[in-house]
């Protein structure tokens, strides 16, 4: 599969910002939101996924080999910079269009327990510092933009999405540093989870692969919506309404790629896209670093007590 070639014929958006920090909400939980006054900026992030699952992955490794958080908070702010947050706000309920409802409807998820939800209670979760000029009653939405034009904009140029997609493109809107470190982590475990399936597979018995098995069927693989754009050639258009989302779509065209599969380094560690299926080192310094530790293994004198 080139997925260079499929990805070519095919256009996604989202929406990041020029600049993001890190603040805690009045109950102590630490947030990741925008800076006042930072610019959006719509970008495709199908020109980027190969980056975007490997920074992902290998900010989830990061976590899975306990890293220090101040490490991790920087990693995540960094990639919130390069690809935008999330959207865990859309990725969760059982639609993006939530907005049209009289409540928000809940799937089974890792963050919320309730199955459904009053719509002002579910935003506040992401909204925890200022609020929208919001009214919301049954199926009605009313929301004033009035007096920001860069956010007007970026609602006019992206009104083609649900409003709750728009909601979360607003510099108000935040993720939970747990929530977006949790998500890092569950995409590396996946990935680890194929890795030890296949390269331990003659080694495990039947009932140990049916647990890696088991534990690959929890990945969460729901697709993206599209549509066919006539642009200068027919385009598949993505409607990601969420990061997350796409991202485990381009990870699900990665992870079964056989030409260039993901590999985890042998001697660093990181994460990265193999030239040919064969490739074990993310560098030739890497390889070769591998390479002199193993002839200096061979060279020890043997202890013979």
């Amino acid at each position: 599969m080139d997925l260079k070639k499929l990805f070519e014929h095919a256009s996604s958006s989202w929406v990041r910002y020029s600049g993001y920090e890190w603040k805690t909400a009045k109950g102590g939980t630490l947030y990741l939101t925008p800076v006042p006054g930072a610019k959006p900026d719509i970008y495709d992030p199908l020109a980027v996924y190969e980056t975007i699952v490997l920074d992902a992955l290998n900010i989830g490794a990061m976590s899975m080999s306990r890293k220090p958080r101040a490490d991790i908070q920087a990693a995540i702010l960094q990639f919130a910079e390069k690809y935008g947050l999330l959207g865990l706000m859309t990725a969760l309920p059982t639609t993006a269009s939530f907005m049209d409802y009289e409540a928000v409807y809940l799937p089974k998820n890792r963050f919320f327990k309730a199955e459904a939800m009053q719509t002002e209670e579910y935003l506040d979760h992401f909204f925890p510092f200022d609020k929208l000029d919001l009214k919301k009653e049954g199926i009605e939405s009313v929301w004033n933009l009035a007096g920001d034009r860069d956010m007007m904009a970026l609602a006019l140029t992206m009104g083609d999405k649900p409003m709750a997609v728009n909601l979360e493109f607003q510099r108000q809107y935040a993720e939970p540093y747990e929530w977006l470190e949790l998500q890092f982590k569950e995409w590396f475990f996946t990935f680890t989870t194929s890795v030890l399936y296949y390269e331990g597979y003659d080694r495990l018995d039947e009932d140990s692969r049916n647990i890696y098995r088991q534990a690959m069927n929890a990945f969460d693989g729901n697709a993206p919506t599209y549509h066919i754009a006539l642009l200068d050639k027919p385009t598949i258009v993505w409607d990601f309404h969420s990061l997350l989302l796409g991202i485990q779509m381009m990870f699900s065209f990665m992870l079964t790629d056989e030409q260039q599969p993901i590999r985890l380094c042998r001697k660093c560690a990181k994460v990265f896209r193999a030239s040919r299926p064969s490739a074990v080192f993310c560098s030739p310094r890497c390889k070769n670093q591998y390479n002199v530790y193993k002839s200096r293994q061979k060279e020890k004198p043997e202890d013979n007590g």
